[in-house]
């Protein structure tokens, strides 16, 4: 039998895919990924991954029924139930409730797989491999293979464990009730266990449980016994669908977050390599039947509940980037997958996560929409500060075809429902939530006066300039009024701009004459707190301003 080195690797000479996987890597033209996988693949657990599973509330597992048949189930416990002794082991101080699909599963040389994943952060870690020991309370785990998943698709959840006693109610049936499919129907997330043992001691054979997520809906009911799910792009290893293709029986679990009750299903899947089929679903590279043999509902049978509404995770792509000023770019993402984005409200932002170069992690952003929201697609415009790190990252080195990761469109700043009459008015990058406005606003029927009011340092410091004149030509009710604060020798007056100067709140106030207009502001936090004093001042209601600070 091959071994590894003391640190864990593998031979140089054993991939870490089985004939299963490699078949399907090459059927979608990826077999090169084994290039890179051999180092990402290990037969032993790195530190971060130990600590991380140190610290998990539960884990989801896969394994087989007496009659070999595999399930998904949720191991559970406080924080340090999972303890790693060394790189290549767990202990897990728990096992399924009475009643699961999986009770008495976990006993010893029985192949497993698990998937740690932290819902609130999204991160996921996949360990397989087999039982070196088992108890009733609890058992050991040998590892075969480690690794870690990126965090597409994962649907963001705060978890909290519930003090109430559990009273499980265990229901097994052959076919889906009615109540059963309208929770997959509106599930955003299941897992999925399959798995593979050939002939000899290759840790690529054994168990698997992997992680599934998109939009509501994505898995479709076609039956009482019948689900069919999209294959979207992954890490490209394929093992799920590598297990499929050597072995179709497979198993599902679908969790109610908010009552912690589990669906557990067991059938056989089948991979539907037609691509006009697969085009039909945005997104899916391949589709996935799957026909149900056998269920078991676990009603409340966790400690642990989780929100019921996650914010929506999706990877995004950008398209292109294009110069707005001296010193702003705009960025357009589409969806990695080729799906329909979430729709957003004009002046909402878009949270991102920035995975930062050279391993160093990941930060957060939050940067205003600044598009049409009718596009089908999602813009930032980002300024380019020299001390800030994500700017000098998305202007410098972030590349057009390279991914990040986003969550669903958020914020109250948004247009009133009320016909009255609008000023706009914004400095420097606060454009950005107010142009997207100014695009709602053409792409309305009506004649609401609107005055988009922008203060910029100079010419070459002002942004969308020829934008904003094409949406204001096609609409008479639009005017737009520019303040050049520090105009350049090269500005004119009356054709680059229309005053010198800060905007005042006396000079807003004198564009209606109306008592019911409606002022919404976006801009530095002095510029908002001089035009909300001074418009109050004016005699204008608290509640007729809105703003936005950046």
């Amino acid at each position: 039998m091959l071994k590894t080195d003391a640190a864990g690797n593998r031979p140089e000479n054993r991939s870490p895919f089985h004939d299963g996987e490699k078949q399907v890597q090459e059927r979608l033209g990826e077999r090169d990924v084994e290039l890179w996988a051999r180092g990402a693949i290990r037969e032993s657990m790195p530190d971060q991954h130990r600590a991380f599973f140190e610290a998990q509330m539960f884990m989801i597992a896969s394994a087989r029924d007496s009659d070999g048949r595999p399930w998904a189930t949720v191991l559970e416990g406080w924080p340090g139930f999972v303890r790693s002794p060394d790189a290549r082991s767990l202990t897990v101080a728990a096992q399924p409730v009475e009643s699961d699909a999986l009770e008495g599963a976990f006993s010893e040389g029985a192949d497993v797989g698990f998937i740690g994943i932290e819902l609130a952060t999204r991160r996921r870690n996949r360990v397989n491999g087999k039982v070196s020991r088992a108890g009733a309370e609890g058992f050991g785990f040998k590892v075969g293979q480690s690794f870690g998943n990126c965090s597409q698709y994962i649907r963001a959840r705060d978890v909290r464990w519930s003090a109430e006693k559990t009273k499980v109610k265990a229901e097994r049936k052959a076919t889906l009730s009615a109540s059963q499919q309208q929770w997959i129907q509106s599930a955003d997330t299941f897992f999925i266990s399959t798995g593979y043992r050939g002939e000899g001691d290759n840790p690529a054979f054994g168990m698997d449980v992997s992680h599934r997520g998109g939009e509501r809906g994505f898995v479709e009911v076609l039956g009482d016994r019948t689900l069919r799910f999209p294959d979207y792009a992954g890490n490209q290893f394929y093992n799920t669908l590598g297990n499929i293709q050597n072995d179709p029986r497979t198993g599902l679990l679908f969790l109610d977050f908010t009552t912690g009750s589990l669906l557990q299903m067991t059938g056989r899947a089948t991979i539907i390599w037609d691509k006009a089929e697969a085009a039909k679903v945005p997104g899916a590279r391949q589709l996935v039947s799957f026909e149900i043999e056998s269920i078991v509902e676990l009603t409340s049978a966790l400690h642990l509940r989780w929100q019921k509404d996650a914010d929506a995770i999706r990877s995004l792509r950008l398209v292109s980037r294009h110069s707005e000023s001296a010193d702003v770019t705009s960025f357009v993402f589409e969806a990695r997958d080729g799906g329909a984005l979430p729709a957003f409200r004009a002046g909402q932002h878009l949270p991102l996560e920035i995975h930062l170069p050279g391993g160093f992690g990941k930060v957060q952003r939050s940067y205003s929409l600044s598009g049409d929201p009718s596009d089908g697609r999602y813009r930032i415009s980002v300024k380019r500060e020299a001390q800030g790190l994500v700017s000098r990252i998305l202007h410098d080195v972030f590349p057009v075809g390279g991914f990040l990761d986003a969550g669903r469109p958020s914020g109250e700043f948004a247009l009133p429902d009320a016909k009255s009459p609008l000023v706009l008015a914004s400095a420097g990058i606060g454009i950005t939530p107010l142009l997207s406005m100014l695009h709602q606003l053409a792409g309305e029927e009506g004649t609401r006066p609107v005055w988009f009011v922008h203060s910029a340092r100079d010419g070459d410091h002002h942004a969308f300039r020829k934008e904003a004149q094409a949406l204001a030509k096609d609409n008479p009710n639009v005017q737009l009024i520019t303040h050049y604060t520090r105009p350049l020798p090269s500005d004119v007056p009356g054709y680059d701009f229309d005053h010198a100067g800060r905007i005042s709140a006396a000079g807003l106030v004198a564009l209606t004459g109306s008592a019911d207009t409606r002022y919404l502001l976006c801009g530095p936090a002095a510029f908002l707190a001089e035009l909300d004093e001074g418009l109050q001042r004016a005699g204008v209601p608290q509640e007729q301003i809105r703003f936005e600070s950046f």
